[in-house]
């Protein structure tokens, strides 16, 4: 799929004139890429690096043309589990027009990064900048799962939740990995300002793109290091859960074996022998209090013996 945008008022807006300097294409079938490779020159190496999530970041500079391939969050999938995966997506700027490359997912040109672009080299830096804070919004929303499943963890004794876990420390590798990448891209770009002939605003912008990448790279950091460090102790609390639920059951148990052992021993027909002087209302009575109060006092012992160590 193919659209076009015009820049006017101070932000990209959507057109049907082939000649509009953004061109945006989401997973380009084998003829589509056929005549981008014709229109666009490009080397078809360029447009499956662009379309390849497994790509990494990287910039070039040549006889004026800008490559540009840039790692991005994917929208998060729920199929198997949550699922917070990266893709890829190419920017090439050449004689003032830039092609956009995406393997899915529209690109969010409407945005309010976008609303003071009076160029295409200011619409590219708006892009990376709403990319750099659609890793920001994901990494808030991975705390908030990871917090909602340490509290679950705490009281239970299933594994799903720490597999759920497991899941989501791997996705933060993989987010680690592409802001990173992502970081060293723009230092790229950076030093080459002078022969993309960018205005001072526009190296401002990007200085600024640069900061809030480090900082979102190093908020990943933090994320992915207490995910990491702390999946032992989670697991250990999901044993310890395991056993105070068998400590528990032990209790019931051998509350009931001393019961048990005084009902099979006696039997109801021995019992009426025994009690035949007294009326059954009164010995059944007595015996289903002596019962109670027995396994009353066996629970009490046992319990006071298991938490001796503990105190």
């Amino acid at each position: 799929m193919q659209t076009y945008y015009n820049i006017d008022g101070g932000y990209p807006q959507l057109t049907q004139d082939p000649l509009a300097p953004i061109l945006v294409c989401i997973a380009p079938d084998e003829a589509e890429r056929h005549d981008l490779a014709s229109a666009w020159d490009l080397d078809p190496f360029d447009i499956d690096s662009a379309l390849d999530p497994d790509e990494v970041s990287r910039f070039e500079w040549s006889k004026g043309r800008v490559s540009l391939i840039w790692k991005r969050p994917k929208s998060a999938s729920m199929d198997r589990g949550l699922r917070l995966d990266v893709s890829s997506c190419g920017l090439f700027y050449a004689n003032g027009k830039l092609l956009i490359l995406l393997a899915e997912d529209p690109c969010p040109l409407a945005a309010k990064q976008f609303q003071h672009c009076a160029s295409v080299k200011e619409v590219i830096l708006a892009l990376l900048l709403h990319i750099v804070q659609h890793y920001v919004g994901h990494l808030k929303v991975i705390k908030q799962i990871s917090n909602a499943l340490e509290e679950k963890i705490t009281s239970t004794t299933e594994n799903r939740y720490l597999v759920q876990m497991f899941h989501l420390s791997e996705n933060m590798i993989y987010y680690v990995d592409a802001i990173e990448s992502n970081g060293a891209t723009l230092f790229k770009l950076r030093a080459a300002a002078g022969r993309m002939n960018l205005s001072e605003d526009e190296i401002s912008s990007l200085d600024e793109l640069i900061l809030e990448n480090q900082q979102c790279a190093r908020q990943a950091h933090i994320y992915s290091a207490v995910l990491s460090g702390l999946m032992d102790a989670r697991g250990s609390i999901i044993n310890n859960n395991m056993t105070v639920l068998l400590k528990k059951l032990t209790i019931i148990n051998l509350v009931f074996l001393p019961l048990n052992l005084i009902a099979g021993i006696g039997g109801m027909s021995e019992f009426s022998s025994w009690t035949h002087h007294l009326d059954w209302r009164l010995s059944y009575g007595l015996f289903c209090l002596g019962m109670i109060a027995l396994g009353w006092l066996t629970w009490w012992f046992m319990t006071r013996t298991f938490d001796r160590p503990e105190k």
